[in-house]
């Protein structure tokens, strides 16, 4: 199991860590340790495809799906330090320690419709320090500002993790011993770029505001913004933010027309506040195209949210043309 301690710098090892937090944090590792070899095994192992199941969104779930959702629910309830943990997975929080004083929150394997055909899948995690009182759905209810870590694991052609405890993003990469190394200490998301990701099959259903971001980027060097854009689309949050990190970039994932009731796809929660700490850490922002993502009161453990995340120029752009 990786101890985090002797990779940090000497003021986060002594003043910034918070008690048990070091344990909360290589409990998780250790869960996406063992969720890591269950997805390097794929179709040998028979673990491919559909799950026959459907999730709390009403969503198709993968064999991987409940693998990794199984795997943390286990191992996180073993760890004294936690207290409840929510997953995108499950219907309702899950009690684990009552002496606890952490709150986690994971998307057990985000982007798992790519693991069929071998593209990068990760595991995305918030940690929140737990309210006094007994333990409610309420207690998880908490501002993505209120988060004291987050971060994520990244199962592509490396085993990545990165995180924050709110003293930079740390990254480190999976060796061939099974432990985590860190490879690299406070990333900075640069704050003008020249790509962008979203699902352009969407594009007649977004509103107007996000149709004019889209025309002026896609207008390059003879149009208002007066530089050439490349696009990606990787279809896996975790792996478009971590792009983004290492190089810079914007993603939308934007409300549309089909359902004007729901604010958005992405979860608030389990992707949207966990990334957008880390940006902020970078550098970077988050939005829902109105306010800060991470001052969203939150209003139940499944909201979902209109996300632009990534390079701040870029993000405050579409914020204005929203205003």
């Amino acid at each position: 199991m990786t101890t985090f301690s002797k990779f940090l710098p000497q003021h986060l090892q002594q003043n910034a860590l918070p008690e048990n937090l070091g344990g909360v944090l290589e409990s998780i590792v250790a869960a996406c340790a063992k969720i890591n070899n269950q997805v390097r095994q794929g179709a040998l192992a028979g673990i491919l495809g559909e799950a026959g199941t459907g999730n709390v969104q009403g969503e198709d779930q993968k064999k991987l799906d409940v693998i990794a959702n199984d795997i943390l629910i286990d191992t996180l309830k073993a760890e004294p330090a936690v207290a409840g943990l929510a997953s995108e997975e499950e219907d309702t929080f899950v009690a684990c320690n009552e002496n606890g004083g952490y709150l986690v929150l994971f998307d057990p394997l985000d982007g798992s419709s790519n693991i069929d055909v071998n593209i990068s899948v990760g595991t995305i995690f918030s940690i929140l320090a737990k309210p006094e009182g007994a333990l409610t759905t309420e207690s998880f209810l908490q501002k993505g500002s209120e988060q004291v870590g987050s971060g994520y694991v990244l199962y592509g052609p490396q085993t990545q993790l990165v995180f924050t405890v709110k003293h930079g993003v740390f990254v480190f990469t999976l060796g061939s011993d099974g432990q985590f190394v860190q490879t690299q200490a406070h990333p900075k998301v640069p704050e003008q770029t020249k790509e962008f990701a979203i699902n352009m099959s969407n594009q007649r259903h977004w509103f107007p505001p996000v149709q004019q971001y889209i025309a002026e980027l896609l207008a390059g060097d003879t149009g208002v913004r007066g530089k050439n854009y490349n696009m990606r689309w990787v279809a896996s949050m975790v792996a478009e933010i971590h792009r983004i990190l290492m190089r810079g970039g914007v993603f939308l994932y934007p409300q549309d027309k089909r359902d004007p009731a729901k604010p958005g796809k992405l979860r608030l929660m389990y992707e949207a506040n966990p990334l957008s700490l880390i940006l902020e850490q970078a550098g970077g922002t988050g939005s829902n195209t109105v306010q800060n993502m991470l001052d969203i009161r939150p209003e139940g453990l499944h909201q979902r949210v209109s996300v632009v995340m990534g390079s701040r120029e870029e993000v405050e752009y579409v914020n204005k043309l929203h205003r």
